[in-house]
């Protein structure tokens, strides 16, 4: 494995381990949301875990492709005792502002591997979405 291969795995690993504690911190948010809007909400979050482990397993296999070992860590998910939705979203946006950086800090690592790129673009791209969602999950003004 080359040098630069290393460092992408790395990142790459880092980026498994974020995904994979989003799937556990989504299901987790799911549980705690109550009242009237529960359903869409809770469905929402069901949502995000489901993608947040098909996120880790293409890392995964970009890992694996690289000729690398994907990590069996997780990231720890903060248990914050909040059930409230505006504060769960806030987390959300968080995390969701956390993962973009993970995979934007993958760019620069590239090189000429058009396809990793090109993969790790689709996901700045739907980080970048989660986000905008959520800040207008967020806007209570309207």
């Amino acid at each position: 494995m080359t040098k630069e291969n290393k460092k992408v795995v790395d990142l790459l690993n880092e980026i498994i381990e974020m995904e994979i504690s989003g799937v556990v911190r989504y299901l987790h948010y799911a549980l705690m949301v109550k009242g009237p809007n529960r359903i869409p909400i809770v469905k929402w979050f069901h949502e995000q875990a489901n993608e947040g482990y098909q996120h880790a397993s293409l890392m995964g296999e970009k890992v694996t492709a690289l000729g690398g070992h994907p990590t069996l860590r997780v990231s720890a998910v903060p248990e914050t005792k909040t059930h409230k939705v505006l504060d769960i979203l806030k987390e959300s946006l968080e995390f969701e502002q956390a993962a973009l950086a993970k995979y934007k800090g993958v760019l620069k690592h590239c090189g000429d591997d058009v396809a990793l790129e090109e993969l790790i673009r689709s996901m700045v791209r739907m980080e970048t979405e989660h986000i905008e969602e959520v800040v207008k999950m967020l806007d209570t003004t309207h």
